[in-house]
């Protein structure tokens, strides 16, 4: 059983700054990406960040060069720091992960539960 778990959500104030946290666990035998998604009330699911196994990163343009996305593939787990965080970037921030799981025929993709993070004053 494959689980994805976030941490590190929670309030933050306008300009301020917070780590998200994921970590997969399981029967997992290789993982090709694992990446942020958020979904803001009333709107839909967009993509965050994403990092592959080759090294490559992708951002939304609106999160350049505020947000960076780690990852240790020893450990599969998966970092969000998020700097200068506005109001309108409140949303449940979900971990995605591509992997394959061990006994599966082929890559599949799994999330987390998500994390809240309000951006207020």
């Amino acid at each position: 059983q494959v689980q994805l778990v976030e941490s590190g959500g929670g309030e933050v104030q306008p300009g301020g700054s917070l780590t998200l946290s994921c970590a997969a666990s399981g029967n997992i035998m290789a993982i090709s990406s694992m990446g942020w998604y958020r979904r803001a009330p009333g709107k839909g699911r967009e993509l965050v960040a994403v990092d592959t196994s080759g090294g490559t990163t992708r951002y939304a343009d609106s999160v350049k060069a505020r947000f960076t996305i780690s990852r240790d593939h020893a450990n599969n787990t998966a970092s969000l720091q998020m700097n200068n965080l506005k109001p309108e970037e409140t949303a449940v921030y979900y971990c995605n992960a591509i992997l394959r799981a061990a006994h599966g025929p082929s890559f599949s993709r799994y999330w987390g539960q998500g994390t809240q993070v309000p951006v207020s004053s």
